[in-house]
């Protein structure tokens, strides 16, 4: 197994807040990003991924898919998930020991395909790419999910993986430093802001920062570090917080904190003896989570504040709260009440849009999109991505219950806001299918209770 020591662990940290200035020049992201893919796939063939590399180099791919494509990294924008893909499969195909593999999900990877005979675009776009862009994510969900499927992992390994996949977050917060303006040189708005993600998409920034936020969080709850001294550890979350705010971009912070709380609640109720434990670090998080807003909201000019508080720019409270994405919704409601069925095919809810009312603008909504171009199959499919997870996630102990309960939770509101851009909703939807397993390094593996 993979086991990273509290020096290596400091190394790793400090290295990947260099390597994020290195990634400014576009070569080295490019060099870097195609690097892991060859070497990845070399370690998972040579080790028979006897100690979960597949999981390993995958993670680490998934924290720093939106870094690479900023940076400009990516020779093709859905490399990624192509990769992730590969790295899972060929994790399945050469390991020694068998992995019970769940026909639920082939059910759904096949339910998925189906809407593929429905496609119908103009002649002139390219229906691979139509169908390359709305189905890459869910169908590395599948692969994801069959991989995780009851597979035992101990706490340890857990814990390893998370770590991995926050160390090119950790490159991304060197990588804004130098990319962003100074800060008191940006005009903030009442919408989320360009300058402050790096210039690229600040919904894919934000949710990426709040996944960091949280891997920190969690960290700081087990007493693992990231550097050597706590108060760096601090630093460090208060940064990636501190950048995740001033994106303006809602949905990963928000989605990060329910995460928290839900991760919190359970790791309370997990052992009598955490209440006090726990109450010392929530009542320092409050504290620093206040200091942070309030300097934050601050430097933009109040604009933080008048963004959580869905207000514009004047002030004004906005009539959408959802800065247009409940139209995107109610276009595809419409398209799954008109074609209940099948739906209107792969890709078509953007083409309807256009032919409608002149909108171009893809799904941010993973449900909609499902209900919209799959009809009733998508409804089949969700209840499948729900049901399973919530009845494996409440066969296991309480401190299990925690983890699987946030990578859900993770899941289903980033693919609410952000449909399934990039890798990262698949990935951790896999994690919520684990088996959680006591290990000896890790005290809290063996004392948590039902």
């Amino acid at each position: 197994m993979y086991s990273f020591s509290k020096y290596t662990r400091t190394f790793l940290t400090l290295l990947h807040l260099v390597l994020g200035v290195l990634l400014l020049l576009g070569s080295v992201s490019k060099i870097y990003s195609i690097l892991i893919l060859f070497i990845g796939l070399l370690v998972i063939f040579k080790t028979k991924n006897k100690h979960n590399e597949a999981m390993f180099w995958s993670g680490y791919l998934v924290g720093g898919e939106v870094l690479f494509r900023m940076s400009g990294g990516m020779f093709f924008h859905e490399l990624p998930k192509y990769a992730v893909l590969l790295f899972l499969f060929m994790g399945l195909m050469v390991e020694t020991k068998r992995h019970h593999v769940s026909v639920s999900y082939l059910i759904y990877i096949l339910l998925l395909l189906i809407g593929i005979a429905f496609v119908d675009i103009p002649f002139n776009e390219s229906i691979r790419k139509a169908i390359a862009f709305n189905l890459s994510g869910p169908i590395l969900l599948g692969v994801a999910a069959i991989y995780f499927y009851g597979r035992k992992i101990t706490l340890t390994a857990l814990l390893n993986v998370l770590f991995v996949m926050c160390l090119p977050i950790i490159s991304m917060l060197s990588y804004l430093y130098f990319k962003t303006p100074d800060i008191k040189d940006i005009a903030f708005g009442g919408t989320a802001n360009f300058e402050t993600s790096g210039g690229y998409g600040p919904n894919q920034v934000a949710t990426i920062l709040g996944l960091g936020v949280f891997i920190l969080v969690v960290h700081l709850f087990l007493k693992k570090r990231f550097l050597f001294v706590f108060s760096l550890d601090i630093l460090l979350l208060l940064y990636l917080l501190f950048r995740g705010l001033i994106t303006l971009s809602r949905g990963g912070m928000l989605t990060a904190f329910i995460a928290i709380v839900a991760f919190a609640f359970f790791y309370i109720l997990s052992r009598e003896d955490r209440v006090i434990s726990f109450l010392k670090y929530a009542g320092l998080m409050t504290l620093f989570l206040l200091i942070t807003w309030i300097y934050s909201a601050d430097l933009t000019g109040g604009m933080l504040t008048n963004r959580y508080a869905n207000k514009n720019a004047a002030g004004v409270v906005k009539e959408d709260v959802s800065t247009g994405r409940i139209d995107l919704f109610e276009s595809e409601l419409e398209a799954f009440f008109e074609h209940p069925f099948f739906g209107i095919g792969v890709g078509g809810s953007k083409y309807k849009r256009i032919d409608e009312s002149d909108i171009v603008a893809a799904s941010h909504n993973e449900i909609s999109r499902l209900l919209g171009e799959h009809g009733m199959i998508g409804l089949l499919i969700l209840g499948i991505l729900l049901i399973i997870p919530i009845r494996n996630m409440f066969k296991q102990p309480l401190l299990t219950v925690a983890f699987l309960s946030a990578f859900l939770i993770f899941w289903f509101l980033t693919i609410n806001h952000s449909a399934m851009r990039v890798a990262f909703p698949a990935f951790i939807y896999g994690l919520s299918l684990i088996i959680l397993e006591k290990d000896k390094e890790n005290e809290e593996a063996t004392v948590y209770r039902k």
